[in-house]
């Protein structure tokens, strides 16, 4: 096979996660392992910053540093929001592109995000065949709220469903501490998609007595169910764990209690959530019980790379290694997907192509046969799907007993300033 010959660029975009940066290592080592006459470059701020020109070759970096990139939680590369507009609307953009690429002779881009990550992806790609490029453009993906289209599973999903089941059981034992009656509210991000919500249902198979509500934005919400809900596991036992998804949604799909609990949108369109678990919390109190303490895991569950999953970190190094091997095979206008392999005693993964136009501008929520009848605990399929993905425990500890840590940006030349 003729390779297309030059260097490659990889970036990173949309909202940070604790695996995201084993995955530009796996795009980084695979291409350094097959194309040694050849550059790596790496992009600050996503396209965003590609568009300001922030591309920075990766031999600035030492070896020890690419390799504890690996384990560093975030996003090493910077990340944005940055909504690449259509080719009718703004020319200028792709034409700064493309010529940075041309100048750098880049022809390997990788773009490791989530649903408006692909969608920038596959723009580039529409407009590199209008202008016949011959630039190989794969999507890796990335976003711990699983709801990628196309993909069995995506990194930082398992991590974050890892945090959240281990920090659920710590305030369920924190909520039995006393004799009285105590709810725990417990509200973990989740706008459209509730699978990090129904991953905490893992939490009954380590404590099968645990008395816990979930809810999700597939269920529509009703307040007076949510009430009897909550009024008859109180009469249970008296303790309770309540696990919310942020964007919990009324029969008409709307986001319920908007006033106070959706902010300003972002580029995309999406409103940013908070404060559903407030909301949750005051109904309980005006209406069952006044012991309710509130939880918000806000933004702690991204990046928690003390709890990282194993199983969650070696897959996102496998699907950057997996795009360059694909990219150079002359594959383009893909993102690698992963699937679970059915039907055997021991968990394996695979990948495989999926065309971006497929995946991009689509959200995949929780199956109905993943939750149960009740609309507010979760079936055996959902555990069997989840139980694999948060297995397998890594140090990610110096002998000081914090994370180990390198600022990769700063080790590339950039020189942050103050952004106004």
């Amino acid at each position: 096979m003729n390779f297309l010959q030059g260097n490659c660029l990889v970036a990173q975009s949309g909202g940070p996660t604790a695996v995201i940066n084993s995955s530009a290592y796996g795009v980084i080592k695979e291409f350094m392992e097959n194309r040694k006459d050849e550059k790596i470059f790496v992009g600050l701020n996503g396209i965003e910053g590609i568009l300001n020109n922030k591309i920075y070759d990766v031999d600035k970096l030492s070896m020890a540093e690419l390799n504890i990139m690996k384990y560093l939680p975030s996003s090493s590369l910077g990340s944005c929001r940055y909504k690449l507009k259509n080719p009718e609307d703004s020319i200028e953009e792709y034409e700064k592109i493309f010529n940075l690429f041309e100048t750098n002779n880049i022809k390997y881009f990788f773009y490791i995000g989530g649903n408006d990550s692909m969608d920038a992806a596959k723009k580039l790609c529409d407009y590199a065949k209008d202008i016949k490029s011959d630039i190989k453009i794969i999507g890796v993906p990335k976003t711990i709220d699983n709801d990628l289209v196309e993909t069995d599973h995506c990194p930082g999903f398992g991590s974050t469903a890892k945090y959240v089941c281990n920090t659920g059981i710590e305030l369920w034992l924190d909520t039995r501490t006393y004799y009285t009656n105590s709810i725990m509210v417990m509200e973990v991000m989740g706008r459209d998609a509730g699978w990090i919500a129904a991953s905490s249902g893992l939490i009954k198979e380590a404590i099968p007595d645990i008395n816990q509500l979930i809810y999700l934005p597939e269920v529509p919400f009703r307040a007076e169910k949510f009430l009897q809900d909550v009024k008859s596991a109180v009469a249970e036992n008296g303790k309770l764990l309540v696990v919310t998804s942020e964007g919990l949604k009324n029969s008409e799909g709307d986001y319920i209690n908007v006033d106070s609990n959706c902010y300003e949108n972002d580029q995309f369109g999406h409103k940013q959530l908070g404060g559903i678990g407030k909301y949750l919390q005051t109904l309980i109190k005006d209406n069952v019980e006044k012991r309710v303490k509130l939880a918000e895991l806000g933004v702690s569950q991204r990046c928690a790379m003390h709890c990282v999953s194993k199983t969650d970190l070696d897959e996102a190094e496998l699907v950057g290694r997996v795009a360059v091997k694909y990219a150079i095979q002359g594959k383009t206008g893909f993102m690698v997907a992963l699937d679970q392999v059915k039907d055997k005693e021991n968990y394996e993964c695979i990948t495989r192509l999926v065309e971006l136009n497929l995946v991009c501008n689509a959200v995949k929520g929780v199956p109905k046969d993943f939750i149960n009848s009740d609309g507010c605990s979760i079936s055996k399929k959902m555990i069997d799907y989840v139980s694999p993905l948060i297995i397998g425990e890594i140090n990610s500890f110096g002998n000081n007993g914090l994370l180990k840590h390198v600022d990769i940006r700063k080790s590339l030349g950039h020189i942050e300033g103050r952004h106004q």
